[in-house]
């Protein structure tokens, strides 16, 4: 999926249901056009030990997934999911259960996230960014490991964003999660405070200001 979305450059929505021949579009955006600067925060963790909480992810939705006679919850409707939750928690248990409510929401936030892309809306973007970042936190719960409760450097960059962003933060896990980085969509004129607190609280360059390329990866002579 990474190297795939440098391949092509901008903003890029895959759907890989047909993982061999995956649909993908390229939806120009720019971010910056908009005042925001986006910028991954490195949080110090790294991600030795963590192989069981990543696989404990896709491990959990299939064997859900595996209940209703299906391969995968992309082959299981949302209504067939809620309609048998209490049969689920008693078969499955509610993390289980949890991390399968966040694909079906997760699945319909990322279409909604593209048309927002589509028609140039930031503000809908952001919103559905948010959302997207809080059911990983709440639901997927990959944002630390339960096996080392006390390590919890991703929770602990996303308060420190929250706490100096207030109502303008707009933040949530990056990649696998349960250690690594935090992504955090920061106004223009936000930056240098928010740069500047995020690696005097943790490190000195721990920030990373991207910016989204609109090309893909090109060959150069």
């Amino acid at each position: 999926m990474d190297q795939t979305a440098c391949a092509y450059g901008g903003c890029v929505f895959i759907d890989f249901e047909n993982n061999n021949e995956p649909k993908i579009e390229n939806i120009p955006f720019d971010l910056a056009s908009h005042g925001y600067k986006l910028v991954i925060v490195n949080t110090g963790a790294n991600h030795a030990d963590l192989t069981d909480d990543y696989a404990s992810v896709p491990r959990d939705m299939k064997l859900v997934a595996n209940w209703f006679g299906a391969k995968v919850l992309r082959e299981v409707s949302q209504n067939e999911f809620y309609s048998n939750i209490a049969k689920l928690r008693k078969d499955m248990g509610d993390k289980a259960v949890l991390r399968a409510s966040h694909f079906f929401s997760e699945n319909m936030r990322v279409l909604k996230s593209a048309e927002t892309l589509r028609n140039n809306n930031i503000n809908d973007f952001l919103k559905y960014e948010s959302e997207s970042g809080k059911s990983s936190f709440e639901f997927l719960q990959n944002v630390y490991s339960d096996r080392n409760p006390n390590e919890q450097s991703v929770s602990l960059a996303l308060c420190l964003t929250e706490h100096i962003l207030g109502s303008d933060c707009v933040c949530r896990v990056h990649g696998g999660g349960f250690a690594g980085t935090i992504q955090a969509y920061v106004k223009d004129e936000m930056l240098d405070n928010y740069v500047s607190f995020m690696e005097d609280t943790l490190f000195k360059g721990c920030c990373y200001i991207l910016d989204i390329r609109p090309n893909g990866s090109i060959k150069i002579i």
